[in-house]
């Protein structure tokens, strides 16, 4: 299967390589370091041992800052080689060890294609004393190259929802064979755990969400107070992360929301910013974009604007600052939502969609403990604002559960560290 598998890898290469020219209209980020796709990097300095984080996107890099930063304070004569799938997942990576790569203790790059050839070359060039994927990443020939070159593997922050379960035990020799070659695997809940081990995985320990451990940065939430000071004395419903088809109903209830409330709009992918602007200009709801109102942000936003969209990368601390309460997003469509500890830790009451199957066991948490609501339509969203919006004392008491929340669940990234280490004093040593 893993041949097939490889096969079927050459055969769709050209139609990859186009996929990144024709992405490329919109994001030019897909149009550069290409060479890098295909397993040929530029030259990098040679030191005793390289720690090889591989964060896909925007979510999975946020999620990797706290471990990255505390692999870097343990083993201080290393450097980390961070790769990613998306530009924007690089240009987070960027923003957020903007320092570390200044100073040479980061290298960023984009991860090859998943061909053994590709993965070899990178793995040959950079020579890592240990590879983490992070998440729900789990290529067949990175893993098997891995092996063959005896560099230790470790999935952390690991995730398994259940649909994503019955897809794989669709390609269940692949799974096993790459399961089976993980020295560890740390996975956020029991429930995860348990769905990995019938791949095969044998080494589990669940230590919880790394994503819990992230701390709003001061600056951030400084500039979240800035921006709700130019928004003025109105409440504001951020929803955070929407993805395609979510914006459609939520300006289609917009109506519903009280009348002198600000719709604070963020998409997710950065791709779709101009796409989401058309849509409320097509409707004809008055519309300011964030990218206008300067750095700090200093402009005001008029009175009778009715939706802020958030146009920008890397400030969604700021936004979560500015608002009220917070929806997630991805969880209106059956796309399994996206994580609402960001908003937790800021102290906002969530709303959430029906659809949580990425986050399931933090999302029902959440609700367990009252610092989120499910909500299982734009139109019951839009009610459920409202009624947090006249009710200043639930809509604290639920703020404060969150952030208490957030609170108990850190050390995710401690427990990660622990068993970590081992590996790559291991293989240092050899």
């Amino acid at each position: 299967m893993r041949f097939l598998y490889s096969i079927l890898w050459w055969l769709i290469l050209p139609l990859a390589l186009f996929r990144l020219y024709w992405r490329g209209r919109k994001e030019p980020g897909y149009r550069r370091h290409i060479a890098e796709r295909l397993g040929f990097f530029p030259h990098a300095p040679a030191v005793a041992a390289r720690i090889w984080v591989h964060a896909v996107s925007v979510g999975e890099t946020r999620a990797a800052e706290p471990l990255v930063r505390a692999l870097m304070a343990r083993f201080p004569a290393s450097d980390i080689l961070l790769t990613h799938m998306t530009p924007a997942g690089r240009a987070t990576g960027e923003e957020l060890f903007h320092a570390e790569k200044q100073a040479g203790r980061l290298i960023q790059a984009y991860l090859p294609y998943d061909t053994n050839t590709m993965m070899r070359r990178i793995i040959e060039h950079y020579r890592p004393c240990l590879c983490i994927l992070l998440e729900t990443e789990i290529w067949p020939n990175l893993i098997r190259q891995c092996v063959r070159h005896h560099v230790p593997l470790a999935l952390v922050n690991a995730r398994l929802s259940e649909r994503s379960l019955k897809k794989g035990m669709k390609l269940r020799s692949i799974m096993q064979e790459a399961a089976s070659g993980f020295s560890v695997v740390a996975a956020q809940t029991q429930t995860d755990a348990d769905r990995l081990a019938r791949f095969g995985s044998t080494r589990i320990v669940v230590t919880g969400s790394v994503k819990f451990d992230i701390t709003p940065p001061a600056v951030a939430l400084e500039k979240g107070l800035y921006l709700r000071e130019s928004i003025g004395n109105r409440p504001v419903l951020m929803c955070a992360s929407t993805r395609d088809g979510e914006e459609t109903q939520i300006l289609d209830t917009l109506e519903e929301l009280t009348e002198n409330a600000l719709l604070l709009l963020v998409p997710r992918h950065p791709q779709r910013f101009d796409d989401v602007a058309r849509m409320i200009e097509k409707r004809g709801i008055p519309m300011v974009r964030r990218s206008t109102l300067g750095d700090i942000p200093e402009r005001s936003v008029p009175p009778d604007v009715r939706i802020l969209l958030g146009d920008s990368m890397g400030e969604m601390f700021m936004y979560y600052a500015a608002c009220d309460l917070a929806f997630i997003g991805g969880s209106l469509e059956k796309l399994g939502g996206q994580n609402l500890i960001e908003a937790c830790a800021v102290g906002k009451p969530v709303l959430t969609g029906p659809y949580t199957f990425n986050f399931e066991a933090i999302t029902a948490d959440a609700i367990a403990c009252n610092a989120a609501i499910r909500i299982h339509s734009a139109r019951e969203m839009m009610q459920q604002t409202n009624a947090l919006l006249m009710d200043d004392a639930l809509r604290h008491d639920m703020g404060e559960r969150a952030r208490a929340f957030a609170q108990r669940q850190h050390g995710a990234t401690q427990r990660t560290l622990e068993l970590l280490t081992p590996l790559i004093e291991d293989n240092t040593r050899s």
